[in-house]
């Protein structure tokens, strides 16, 4: 995958952009679907991504790119049940988690926050 420009608001895969958050499951690109969560926004002040999500566990490795001011929780089951899994998961500002996508791409999985 081709990361290009990555500003508040919007990502660029590939050469087309998406002004969403998005999921990468072994080279294919979807819209996150955080609506599920929202129901834990209070306790967060932001939704968190959760175990409501469709998270792609299919994967060694899981990048969560936390978005571009680092702000977006990884509620503590998410971590746990990736460990339960055997995924070793990272959460980087999504800048930075792009970046560690282009160095190892084999194998891992991704959750992009392209807001705060």
């Amino acid at each position: 995958m081709d990361f290009g420009k990555f500003t508040f608001g919007s990502i660029e895969i590939d050469g087309e952009a998406y002004e969403h958050d998005v999921v990468i499951d072994r080279g294919r690109i979807r819209k996150r679907k955080k609506k599920v969560s929202r129901k834990f926004r209070e306790q967060f002040g932001h939704t968190p991504l959760s175990l409501e999500e469709e998270i792609p566990w299919k994967c060694r490795r899981l990048i969560v790119g936390s978005g571009k001011y680092d702000a977006l929780p990884v509620m503590d089951e998410v971590k746990l049940e990736a460990r339960r899994r055997d995924v070793d998961i990272m959460i980087l500002p999504t800048s930075a988690a792009i970046k560690e996508l282009g160095k190892n791409p084999a194998n891992t999985n991704a959750i992009l926050h392209v807001t705060c």
